[in-house]
């Protein structure tokens, strides 16, 4: 497509940030404003200007809105050489460098990357080998220690302030958490592991460097980072030390879409962008393409009482007469009857179930609205599963992997040994000791390095010189040496000769591992057949990759979002509703969405009140719920609440408006106020005949 044409079809707008010179660029980018295609014809734009693609850093927050961006960048340029973009997700490019300059921040090659559920059972291991998990009194469990942890990383805050402000009941273990910490560092680096926030602080560690920091920043021209609303601090400080020389950055987000706090994620960065990179020019796109112009003036109105802002006034050149619709209901039950019966009712008009959806603060705000789907026969899809490699069959496979390629990583082994017959944890630390998986003692207070004595890799001494198991284990743990030796090319059977040659593919070793693996999966888990299926599925993902240590990293840093994203379709019908929380629908549109629980308590939530900060951000959370909406948007507010849902008994509450909605923006709105389903018999029956023409009958007799 000539340059000409598709530079023609911008707005005034989207064509200032696309044709920006050099120098610091902040592009303020409303709801539905096109920010995809801004930064897609960016990058098309640099390459056509003579910038070589392998200079450009483009920084998303999925490998798949990358892959996106890219795809469509390639189709507006004559250059065949889009590819060599270094595109992806933080974490991701961290992994790249680091592998680069792996000895520059203290890495040996080789190292491998553990998941946020693997990095809080290794917390766990610390936790109880220190006695904190003992039951005299209550210590934060695995999931706790680490969100703090995480929090702490990436907020840039002392542990003592996070504790503080966002785990207060931990207030009286900071000692403790401080210990465990620090033996969660050393453990890592003992098995040669890093976790997801390591990837992120040990690259702006590289930044710092002497010598290696300018060279990093030096690889390229050109930096774009989408959703900069999302970043944290430490990912602000990673940009500001990959800008140090050459200032070509260009930041795409929306303050008002700002919602993420709770990992860490914090406003300040979009509203400080300029104060970090002096000389910014900053450009805001406000044509609206996805939504009405009403629904986009009551989105407007709700963020006018914002109180820290870069001002912007969506608009849309989608006119229409029919206003958002604000429903007043007796109380939950009848909420639930009525997004029903609108979600028919659309549906009777042509428009899909999954045209739809229904939107809520909190995940459990939908149970008695699934309990109503149900019982009308709406099939719904619900946002929010178990992850793909958090299911425990994959991890099975995958710490297989991980064992083969870093032997010193202590967390996989653990997985591995007990997954067999007559090992428990006790004798799988005997084992791992024995193998000397540790490169050097754990809980030492900064020793050097202690190499295990020989040159023996942990799985070079389980082929060689096997510890001994219980009796129980024997056959399970022959088999499982015969498995690993055959993967790493180390085996000793003639079948195993090519093996031992060219080395097998990864979606061979699946194989090999998955024959010695599925008789113990069959033993230990239910629903046998639907977790073959996700087993294949991983095997299929495998065939695409050349590189072991590749496939572990891209399933690691980019996961499927559940075992269904892999797996068949989760209805047999063709068509359902979605439901799902506000933080899930970011990014996502539909023709027609139903906000439910527009009450105060729920949005905002009354866990979120307790600063101005918190309240600010359940006010964008709202607004982004509000600009889903492409034609028909629904907000419900029940007037009671019972404390115990489903009827049980009467004790209610009556509940007030969200704070969100003023009297400027319901004027936005078109009222309904519904009656009860008493009220309407009462209704009818006075209608039909008066209590005294009843009695009169009774006398006439």
């Amino acid at each position: 497509m000539a340059a000409a044409h598709w530079l023609s079809q911008l707005n005034p707008s989207q064509y200032e940030a696309v044709t920006y010179g050099d120098g610091p660029l902040l592009v303020v980018a409303g709801a539905g404003t096109g920010k995809t295609k801004t930064l897609a014809c960016r990058v098309a734009h640099l390459v056509e200007r003579g910038v070589r693609p392998d200079r450009i850093l483009l920084l998303t927050f999925t490998r798949r809105a990358a892959a996106e961006m890219l795809d469509r960048a390639a189709k507006l340029t004559t250059q065949s050489t889009l590819t060599k973009v270094w595109g992806g997700t933080f974490h991701a490019v961290a992994n790249r460098l680091l592998r680069l300059y792996a000895r520059a921040v203290g890495l040996t090659e080789g190292f491998t990357v553990i998941d946020e559920e693997d990095a809080a059972d290794i917390l766990n291991l610390i936790r109880t080998e220190l006695g904190f998990g003992k039951k005299d009194r209550r210590f934060p469990r695995k999931a706790t220690l680490a969100k703090i942890y995480s929090h702490t990383v990436n907020a840039e805050k002392p542990l003592s302030e996070v504790v503080e402000r966002h785990f207060p009941w931990c207030r009286g273990d900071l000692e403790a958490l401080g210990e465990i910490f620090g033996r969660y560092a050393r453990r890592k680096r003992a098995s040669n592991v890093v976790d997801y926030d390591d990837l992120l602080l040990l690259w702006r560690l590289l930044c710092t460097q002497p010598g290696v920091g300018e060279r990093v920043g030096e690889r390229f021209d050109h930096v774009l980072v989408d959703e900069y609303q999302d970043t944290n601090a430490i990912q602000a400080q990673i940009l500001v030390g990959m800008r140090q020389r050459c200032k070509n950055i260009m930041a795409v987000g929306d303050d008002a879409q700002s919602i993420y706090s709770f990992r860490a994620a914090t406003i300040r960065n979009i509203l400080d962008f300029p104060e970090r990179f002096l000389g910014t020019h900053v450009v805001t796109l406000e044509e609206n393409y996805r939504s009405t112009q009403p629904i986009l003036a009551a989105s407007n109105t709700v963020m006018s009482y914002a109180r820290e802002r870069y001002t912007k006034e969506l608009r849309s050149q989608r006119p229409s007469e029919q206003k958002p619709v604000l429903l007043t209901c007796v109380d939950e039950a009848q909420q639930s009857r009525l997004v029903c019966h609108h979600v028919l009712e659309h549906r009777e008009r042509g428009l899909q179930l999954m045209q739809q959806a229904v939107l809520f603060r909190a995940g459990h705000h939908s149970a008695q609205l699934e309990v109503e789907l149900a019982s009308r026969n709406i099939p719904f899809r619900k946002y929010g599963g178990l992850r793909f490699v958090e299911a425990a069959h994959i991890k099975d496979l995958v710490a297989f992997l991980r064992v083969l390629e870093n032997p010193h990583d202590e967390l996989s082994w653990f997985r591995v040994l007990q997954l067999l017959e007559g090992i428990g944890p006790a004798a799988a630390r005997r084992i791992i000791r024995q193998l000397g998986v540790h490169r050097m003692q754990p809980e030492g207070e900064g020793e050097a390095a202690d190499e295990v004595a020989g040159e023996a890799s942990p799985l070079q001494r389980l082929l060689r010189d096997p510890p001994k198991v219980p009796p129980a284990a024997a056959a399970g743990f022959a088999a499982l040496r015969q498995a690993l030796g055959d993967c790493a090319g180390l085996g000793r059977s003639e079948d195993t000769a090519a093996a031992r040659g060219t080395g097998m593919s990864v979606a061979a070793q699946l194989e090999r591992i998955r024959q010695f693996y599925q008789p113990v999966f069959e033993r230990l888990y239910e629903n046998a057949p639907a977790r073959l299926r996700d087993i294949e599925q991983l095997q299929a993902m495998a065939v695409r990759y050349r590189s072991r240590q590749r496939f572990i990293t891209d399933l690691t840093l980019d996961p499927p979002n559940s075992t269904a994203d892999l797996a068949a379709a989760p209805y047999l019908d063709e068509d359902y509703l979605i439901l799902s929380t506000i933080h899930s629908a970011k990014g996502m549109e539909w023709n027609v969405v139903h906000i439910i629980h527009a009450a105060d308590g729920m949005i905002p939530s009354d866990m979120a009140t307790g600063s101005d900060e918190q309240i600010e951000e359940e006010r964008r959370l709202f607004y982004v719920a509000m600009t889903r909406a492409k034609d028909m948007l629904y907000v419900y507010f029940p007037l009671r609440y019972y404390h115990h849902r489903f009827g049980l008994s009467d004790a209610h509450t009556y509940a007030q408006l969200t704070r969100f909605l003023p009297a400027d923006a319901r004027a936005c709105f078109e009222p309904r106020f519904e009656k009860s389903d008493a009220d309407a018999d009462q209704g009818e029956l006075t209608a039909r005949v008066s209590v005294d023409e009843f009695l009169d009958q009774l006398w006439k007799r």
